[in-house]
């Protein structure tokens, strides 16, 4: 059997030591270097070319965010960044290296674990990211599209969605970035975004989502009128389901859907009851099958469904699943999706009356 070959990256030399030991320890894993800063990181990755790079943030010399850059412009390869969920500047420069095209991240150990859970983890995540084909950073192959005869494909519709709702998984936060950043501002229906990102690292990424692009974003509340946020971005916060009801925001610890809290699933679902045909439905680069069904629904009840296309996605799991069921009436790549919502969303203004 092949095994997983990996670089780690970490300039605490003592947190290195236990990480190296650790997948060691596994007879499926080889490790293949070690560097203690960005810059030799990416030299090692250019000579070594390892299945997977586990990657600190806060480093001398070179940061973590800019070898992951670096590395995912010109080598791509899939990086698990391993950093620090307590402070809020490493959390903004995680979401900034997932945005960059890291896949994953998992929380340093804080000392107080249950004997053995961090290193099982640890190893998982590192023969589940190693597994998934990377791409050049989208922004780098994106790059010059023509954004106003994209809009213009799209300019026919007789559907003017009161609501956008938005999901996505592994690869999101930047396929979030590059669809808000390219929906036009003359777009005021609220948006709502489910993605799956876990406690604690999703704690800030709204405040960091926000700073992205001129469309504000912050977590949604429960019992505010989804009319309140018109032009806005309402988020999911970490561990509660968002839906919509009478109108209003709904967060929930219902049990998890297809292993997730919030689920894609859960949104879509409540938008397809509440909006029907006035509602549209964008399902994007993730891992597994969650919002597939949703996506469904929101087809089935008249509404505009679009999924990301394979070649842009990170992880063609949960566009896949929507394709297969039917769910998506539009696969898109990734920089149309933006200019396609804005082309038939433009011209409606406010929130229809919800069913």
């Amino acid at each position: 059997m092949k095994k997983t070959r990996v670089l780690v990256v970490e300039d605490s030399f003592t947190v290195r030591k236990r990480i190296c030991e650790i997948l060691v320890a596994d007879p499926e894993i080889e490790l293949v270097g070690e560097a203690e800063n960005g810059s030799r990181a990416i030299e090692l990755c250019q000579t070594l070319r390892p299945d997977i790079v586990t990657m600190d943030m806060i480093m001398p010399i070179m940061s973590g965010l800019a070898a992951t850059e670096y590395i995912m412009a010109h080598c791509p390869t899939p990086i698990l960044v391993v950093s620090s969920s307590t402070n809020r500047g490493e959390l903004f420069k995680t979401y900034d290296a997932l945005a960059a095209g890291a896949i994953d991240v998992l929380d340093k150990p804080q000392g107080d674990e249950p004997e053995g859970v961090w290193e099982r983890t640890l190893v998982a995540y590192v023969k589940l990211v190693a597994r998934i084909p990377v791409i050049t950073h989208p922004r780098f192959r994106l790059a010059g599209l023509d954004r106003a005869s994209v809009a213009a494909t799209y300019a026919a519709s007789d559907r003017l969605p009161a609501v956008v709702a938005i999901g996505a998984s592994t690869g999101g936060p930047a396929a979030i970035v590059e669809v808000l950043r390219n929906l036009p501002e003359a777009v005021r229906q609220p948006v709502l975004l489910v993605l799956h990102i876990g406690e604690p690292f999703g704690v800030a990424f709204a405040e960091w989502l926000d700073g992205q692009t001129s469309r504000r974003v912050a977590y949604a509340r429960d019992g505010d009128p989804v009319a309140g946020v018109g032009g806005r971005v309402a988020m999911a916060p970490p561990g509660r389901h968002l839906v919509v009801r009478d109108g209003r925001f709904r967060l929930t610890e219902d049990p998890e859907r297809h292993s997730c809290r919030p689920s894609i699933d859960v949104l879509f679902e409540s938008v397809a009851q509440e909006f029907a045909a006035a509602s549209a439905a964008v399902l994007l680069t993730g891992m597994g099958r969650d919002g597939a069904a949703g996506l469904l629904a929101v087809r089935r009840a008249g509404g505009l469904t679009i999924a990301q296309d394979e070649a842009t996605s990170v992880v063609y799991g949960m566009p896949r699943e929507a394709a297969i069921l039917g769910a998506a009436e539009r696969v898109l790549p990734l920089g149309e999706i933006g200019p396609a919502l804005g082309s038939i969303a433009a011209t409606a203004t406010g929130v229809a009356n919800p069913r």
